[in-house]
C-alpha cells in the first residue's frame, strides 16, 4: 500500500491549523507537528520551517503567548497558548475557510 504524499499547506492555513491544535491545549512546537500529522494522517506537514515562523507571527498579532516550561522529556521547550483574541481569529478564520472551500466546490463542479 502507498503511503498519502505530503501536501504543502495553502498559504494562510498553517496560521488556522495551529490555532486549532492550541485551543485543545497549550503545545511546544514539536507537540503541534505531530498532532498535525496524526491529525491528517501525515497528508499535511507542519515543517519547522514554516511553523516556527507562523507560531512568531500569531504571537505578534496576540493571537498566541508562549512560555518556556519544562517538557515531559525533562528538556526545556517553549509551549504556546491560544489567546482569547486568538479563539476569535480562529472563528473568523474557520467561517472564511468554509466560504472559500463552498466556492471551491461550485467553481470545480461547474460545466
Amino acid at each position: 500500500m502507498a503511503s498519502p504524499q505530503k501536501s504543502e499547506l495553502l498559504h494562510g492555513s498553517l496560521d488556522l491549523i495551529v490555532l486549532r491544535t492550541l485551543r485543545l491545549q497549550p503545545m511546544h512546537g514539536y507537540a503541534i507537528t505531530q498532532h498535525v500529522a496524526r491529525l491528517t494522517g501525515g497528508v499535511l506537514a507542519a515543517e519547522p520551517g514554516s511553523l516556527y515562523p507562523s507560531l512568531e507571527r500569531l504571537q505578534r498579532q496576540g493571537w498566541v503567548t508562549s512560555k518556556w516550561k519544562e517538557s515531559p522529556t525533562g528538556r526545556r521547550a517553549r509551549y504556546y497558548t491560544i489567546t482569547r483574541a486568538g479563539e476569535r481569529q480562529l472563528d473568523r478564520g474557520v467561517d472564511e475557510f468554509e466560504r472559500f472551500v463552498a466556492a471551491m466546490r461550485r467553481v470545480l463542479r461547474s460545466t
